[in-house]
């Protein structure tokens, strides 16, 4: 049985890898950490992101941030001190990860960790818009 899905479209051709990066991202949603996403755009039209994820705890040690194949990845692994002996233990040493899907010519910029949140900005340049013609050869 074949599956079919908005990208099945027939105009929509080379879009194969855009359909398995967002099954990808569809299995690894979870509401852990809670996130922001805000959208801001510069004098010259360029658009700047800023993902702010709530991290409290986490040390820049247990974080990584890394992009493969436009996908954002954030990572934290936090680690168990052995020999801490606890009464109560309401905070856990917890494991995530977040990734996100980048449109083509998105660039991350910067990662900052402050206050218990992690700020990654990424931009999309304004890019200029180009058209072209087909020279059609006959056979």
């Amino acid at each position: 049985m074949s599956r079919i899905s908005v990208f099945s479209a027939p105009f929509l051709l080379g879009f194969d890898s855009f359909e398995e990066r967002i099954d990808r991202l569809a299995r690894s949603a979870e509401g852990y950490p809670p996130y922001n996403i805000e959208r801001t755009t510069d004098e010259e039209g360029a658009e700047r992101f800023l993902i702010s994820i709530a991290v409290a705890g986490f040390a820049q040690s247990d974080l990584e941030v890394s992009v493969e194949d436009n996908q954002l990845q954030v990572r934290g692994r936090q680690k168990d001190e052995p020999g801490r002996d606890f009464l109560h233990r309401g905070i856990a040493a917890r494991q995530f990860q977040r990734s996100f899907l980048l449109a083509e010519g998105m660039q991350v910029k910067d990662a900052t960790l402050g206050h218990g949140m992690l700020v990654i900005m990424l931009e999309r340049p304004r890019a200029p818009k180009i058209a072209r013609k087909i020279d059609i050869r006959s056979v």
